[in-house]
């Protein structure tokens, strides 16, 4: 049971990587903004360089998040990959003594 545990454990976290990258990407558009625009208005102000330094520190934590995710690439296992229970015909039911009784009497 333990190989499937660290799957699932695993793709937890691949997924979660995935959603840190996308608040990292938000992140470096959102400062890459603010510097441009506090460039704009008072260049060489302590609000540009605030926003370039943390434009760098979010473009470094959105290039660290993509290069764990190229490290961690889900490895194929040549079957589609959704969760829900197998869909697996089921053998046959047996009656209880009871319905089988009511049915030849």
């Amino acid at each position: 049971m333990a190989p499937k545990t660290e799957r699932i454990e695993f793709l937890r976290s691949v997924r979660q990587l995935r959603r840190v990258r996308s608040f990292y990407a938000a992140g470096v558009l959102l400062w890459a903004g603010s510097a441009v625009w506090s460039g704009r208005q008072a260049p060489g102000s302590r609000e540009m360089w605030v926003s370039v330094l943390l434009l760098a520190v979010f473009t470094a934590l959105l290039v660290t998040a993509g290069l764990s995710l190229r490290r961690l690439a889900v490895p194929a296992t040549g079957r589609p990959a959704h969760h829900a229970a197998p869909h697996r015909a089921t053998g046959p039911r047996h009656a209880s003594a009871q319905t089988h009784a009511q049915a030849h009497a």
